[in-house]
């Protein structure tokens, strides 16, 4: 059996289960602008991008950095809101399973779309960064290509100083789990927080992380 060295998490839908509050975010800020996304488009041009990406394919225009940057934080705002208001924590069995992995010395990282300010709210109110080392949280800095480009995958996996094949990557949304199969990581493991149908992707699936088998780690 192939022993795995080390993990990645996405955040959004995976370590926390969020989707649904992402959702209600957009739907804030989109009805400000007068537009509207089914969940489904949602996931087709959302979940899982950087933002500099969504937010020119929403309004159908270029846009300069200055505009960008300004509805990023508006709509990234309303969706910190939401989380002190109606409450964010970690998906089940996540924190366990990451001290299992910690007590195991199997390496974890984060690679995630989301930017610093909601980083830094994580690590306030959920103390992310006591779970994992600040250094191997990657976050959307403007340097990394949107997934479905593995690119900050991978720049997880460099910084841990692993080899792709003796990682595994857990993912959730459509071009996060696109990316994490194209940084050819030794396993791709689906967290379905919404209720999806992944079936197409032909990934083992959980819905908790008490659900992974911990003999496939080095111990």
């Amino acid at each position: 059996m192939i022993q795995y060295k080390g993990v990645v998490f996405d955040i959004n839908g995976t370590l926390l289960w969020d989707t649904g509050l992402h959702n209600q975010a957009w739907d804030i800020f989109l009805q400000r602008y007068g537009f509207s996304l089914t969940d489904q488009e949602k996931n087709e041009i959302i979940h899982g991008r950087n933002n500099q990406l969504i937010f020119p394919v929403i309004f159908h225009q270029e846009m300069s950095t200055k505009e960008l940057e300004g509805y990023v934080s508006e709509k990234e705002a309303i969706y910190r809101e939401l989380c002190v208001k109606k409450g964010i924590d970690f998906a089940p069995g996540a924190v366990d399973f990451i001290g299992f992995l910690k007590d195991n010395n199997v390496l974890c990282a984060v690679a995630t779309a989301s930017g610093k300010e909601n980083v830094d709210f994580y690590c306030t109110h959920l103390h992310l960064d006591k779970l994992i080392d600040k250094r191997l949280i990657i976050f959307n800095d403007g340097s990394y290509r949107s997934k479905p480009d593995p690119h900050i995958f991978l720049a997880a996996i460099q910084e841990m100083g692993l080899k792709s094949r003796d990682v595994i990557i857990f993912e959730d949304s459509q071009a996060g789990i696109i990316a994490a199969s194209r940084a050819n990581p030794g396993k791709v493991i689906i967290v379905n927080s919404t209720g999806g149908n992944y079936d197409s992707f032909g990934f083992e699936t959980i819905t908790s992380f008490d659900q992974v088998n911990r003999n496939i780690f080095e111990t």
